[in-house]
């Protein structure tokens, strides 16, 4: 079974304990877990200034590792990219965005114009749950029901909502790493199917290993284990996909 980690930061996590890994220890660390490739964002754009943080960014990228960049979309001179055309030009597998620690209007004129363009273009947009809220997810689905969404770190707390945002809004994806209740992920792909549920961990700022650990243990058809592990990320990051 192919595994992908949907969900990964790469470098150091300001106030975090745990020693920072480069990108030959991050690969040791897949392979230590039986995880094939992973989906990484940078930890300098995540945490700091985006279009300051990207300025001279460059190199080989390991086949194994796709990048997601962060973007801010905000007037001229306040965001990055300049606009949602270079975004769609570079083509990422996916974006991540952090309206509440970059300060800008996830659903204002100017975010809606970029999330339309990028929707048209087939490029999903990673949000964390734990910093944004439900709420501003789901206000986004509904403004741009085009738009393919992955809803990172939920709480096993918010099932209930997570269920109802997967029946209302065809284009959200839910990341499992964080839904650590037991029988949490298969009661989900009971309601959603498991084609919406995407296999991530969210390491170093969440544990890696259990996720790892839940994946194997799942109480589902192989067929659905199997798009938990890799195939809903392929499936919601195909270009074109609906």
């Amino acid at each position: 079974m192919r595994v992908f980690d949907a969900h990964r930061v790469l470098g150091p996590v300001p106030g975090d304990l745990v020693a920072s890994a480069d990108t030959a220890g991050l690969l040791a660390e897949l392979d230590h877990l039986g995880i094939d490739g992973a989906a990484v964002t940078p930890s300098s754009v995540l945490f700091g200034d985006p279009a300051h943080e990207q300025e001279g960014r460059s190199g080989p990228v390991p086949e194994r590792l796709a990048v997601v960049p962060v973007v801010l979309p905000a007037v001229p001179g306040a965001g990055w990219p300049a606009e949602p055309e270079q975004v769609v030009a570079a083509a990422p597998v996916m974006v991540r965005t952090c309206p509440v620690r970059h300060r800008y209007a996830l659903t204002g004129p100017i975010a809606l114009r970029w999330w339309r363009e990028l929707a048209a273009a087939g490029i999903p947009v990673a949000l964390d749950a734990n910093e944004c809220g439900l709420e501003r997810v789901a206000a986004l689905a509904a403004q741009v029901p085009a738009l393919r969404i992955l809803v990172l770190s939920p709480g096993y707390r918010c099932l209930r909502e997570l269920a109802e945002l997967l029946q209302s809004r065809a284009g959200v994806h839910v990341e499992t790493g964080t839904l650590a209740g037991a029988g949490a992920v298969e009661w989900l792909a009971g309601q959603a199917g498991a084609h919406r549920l995407v296999f991530g961990t969210g390491a170093p700022l969440w544990d890696d290993a259990g996720p790892r650990f839940q994946l194997d243990h799942l109480r589902l058809a192989a067929h659905d284990v199997e798009l938990i592990a890799a195939g809903s990320f392929e499936l919601l990051c195909a270009a074109g996909a609906t």
